[in-house]
């Protein structure tokens, strides 16, 4: 079928819908809902056979749903109604919820319904749960509708008006900390609801500030409110029973004033911080303790796991430093097997575009945040005397995904979405993805994925080679089913012998062209845009990071593109396949169909939300 997804972005769900239903056989394209733009003259020039709309914000008009079959993924249960449904499920500690796809009519989230499916909600951010279970929840329930449309015999069933609950807008009023009575568990769940979008509004230090992100500290006391301590960008606040890490803060917007900047926290409070103690982010944690740290090594065996979560995915100078200083450590310690991420979340976007806008001179700062990702990736590219694993629980674009292709392994959870690709931020890209995308899926596909520029589902990606292995879990499950076959690599009688033809790959390869031209050539590309005022890379990233409205969708996402069955995995391509660069960017606005390379998401607000 030739389906049409209408979205308010291209975040991340729609990304995976995107890139599912391709792997299903359907021609798929988007259309975005932005002002001044008709949907009614974009459904009539595709004349699609379905209209599905993974995050709408604004309602389908009546031309198209009375012409067209539209269904909307509400990430709510059947009979749930009203814009606010996740943060109210997290606000309220839900243990189950559900996604629903249903009917566009004249009444928001009130349709027949298509499909319905549940899922748990574990104690995470809202972005973190609309990335997992609830994008799990509505594949499996876009799919199912999709298959009762196609049979052309379901029909939809109506909801019952009695057990519905329409719920009004959470309104700032709602999520108020009140930190001289708020217990810890509740801090966490009003911060959790709004981590992402839209924050808590608070004030702190003689600001208004919107409060991003929320874990627990069990250690560290204080007067409620009161700021204890710093650690890796994030600053401890004390509740009336004990403390909470807060990651990242955003300045209320003046009027008139441009957006702010989503930052960490002591970045966006750099004029008025006071001196407080850095408390390093402990490398090795106690599994008993309550406190946060955006960087962690366990051992089991001979297995070591170097775990990585940063908000957004965002690997800022700072982050890739110290990551860097981790590996390092991994590096000196007795194992055969070393596991790169493994959490449930993001495992990297690349570099901060957030704190490359906000620096002093935006152009030093990325050249600095894109040396500081080389050599974290040359590390793992120059690892000899153990395999590496790069896990991936959630999704990765740009320079995280080649950060990912560094490892001699690629384990991605089933529902992770890749974008390999930089165009989009009219950048050429480092990393030294000139090495390591080649050899992986040959100059031509590696030409093919730079330019097109469109999301991979994890499947997609093992058929092309890009993946090694897909893992068929829950994100809760996916750190353990990881352990599980990391311990079985390690104990592999060839493991020892997969390291030493390792060992002789790495110096065949560096023989025949060393490591340091091909950052060499990659770096000379991108020096050159970060210098040049003119280049489309600076508007691209300062539209991007301060949610510019595009003004039409881009022409990449806006056509119809085939779709594709996942194929067995094709051999590996020599080493040596040369650039397959491509750095244009495409026409329409610089914001349109740009998500995933940094500082976030594109905000995960499902329809209404």
């Amino acid at each position: 079928m030739y389906v049409l997804l209408v979205a308010s972005a291209f975040n991340s769900l729609t990304q995976r819908v995107h890139a599912e239903l391709r792997d299903h056989g359907h021609r798929v394209a988007v259309e975005l809902a932005l002002p001044h733009v008709s949907l009614t003259d974009a459904v009539r020039r595709h004349a699609p056979d379905l209209v599905i709309a993974p995050m709408l914000r604004t309602a389908i008009p009546e031309e198209v749903w009375a012409s067209h079959t539209c269904l909307i993924v509400h990430p709510g249960p059947v009979g749930d109604r009203g814009p606010s449904s996740l943060d109210r499920a997290v606000q309220e500690r839900v243990l189950r919820w559900g996604v629903t796809v249903l009917q566009a009519g004249a009444e928001m989230d009130a349709g027949d319904v298509w499909a319905s499916v549940e899922c748990a909600v574990p104690p995470v951010g809202k972005s973190d749960l609309y990335r997992g279970e609830i994008a799990d929840a509505a594949l499996e329930a876009v799919l199912l509708a999709v298959d009762r449309f196609a049979s052309g015999t379901h029909t939809p069933r109506p909801q019952d008006p009695a057990t519905a609950r329409t719920r009004p807008h959470l309104r700032q009023e709602c999520r108020r900390i009140d930190w001289e009575v708020d217990s810890t568990e509740r801090v966490l769940r009003v911060l959790r609801a709004a981590d992402s979008q839209p924050g808590v509004r608070d004030e702190l230090l003689g600001g208004e500030w919107y409060l991003h992100g929320g874990h627990p500290e069990d250690r560290l006391r204080g007067r409620p409110g009161e700021l204890l301590a710093t650690r890796a960008g994030a600053v401890c606040r004390a509740t009336v029973d004990g403390a909470v890490w807060i990651p990242e803060l955003r300045a209320r917007r003046t009027p008139g004033g441009p957006v702010p900047l989503k930052l960490p926290a002591d970045v966006a409070l750099a004029d008025r911080l006071p001196a407080l103690r850095e408390r390093p982010a402990p490398l090795h944690t106690n599994p008993g303790r309550r406190t946060w740290s955006d960087i962690g090594y366990r051992e089991e065996g001979q297995t070591g796991f170097l775990s990585f979560a940063f908000p957004g995915g965002a690997m800022s100078t700072d982050r890739c430093r110290r990551l860097l200083e981790a590996y390092r450590t991994a590096c000196t310690r007795p194992t055969s097997v070393l596991v790169l991420g493994g959490g449930r979340d993001f495992f990297s976007n690349g570099i901060h575009l957030g704190v490359i806008e906000a620096a002093q001179d935006p152009a030093e700062e990325s050249w600095a945040n894109i040396n500081a990702m080389d050599d974290l990736v040359e590390a793992v590219l120059t690892t000899t005397d153990r395999l590496v694993v790069a896990a991936l629980g959630g999704n990765a674009a740009a320079g995280g995904a080649f950060l990912a292709l560094a490892a001699d392994e690629v384990w991605c959870r089933s529902g992770v979405v890749l974008n390999p690709h930089y165009r989009l931020m009219g950048l050429h890209g480092s990393e030294y993805w000139t090495y390591t995308l080649p050899r992986r899926v040959g100059a031509g596909v590696a030409e093919r994925l730079t330019s097109e520029a469109l999301p991979l589902s994890a499947d997609a990606a093992v058929g092309l080679g890009l993946v090694d292995r897909t893992l068929p879990c829950s994100p809760a499950a996916f750190a353990g089913e990881t352990a599980r076959l990391a311990a079985q690599l390690a104990a592999l009688p060839g493991t020892q012998s997969r390291i030493a033809a390792k060992k002789e790959r790495r110096e065949r390869d560096e023989a025949a062209r060393p490591l340091s031209t091909y950052r060499e050539a990659e770096l000379a590309v991108m020096r050159r845009t970060f210098f040049d005022p003119a280049a489309p890379y600076h508007a691209l990233r300062r539209s991007f990071v301060r949610k510019e409205t595009p003004t039409a969708t881009p022409e990449h996402l806006a056509r119809a593109v085939p779709g594709r069955r996942a194929a067995a995995p094709p051999a590996r391509p020599g080493a040596d396949a040369g650039n397959a660069g491509v750095s244009g960017v495409p026409r329409g606005s610089v914001a349109a169909g740009v998500t995933g390379l940094a500082a976030h998401d594109g905000a995960p607000r499902p329809a209404g939300c």
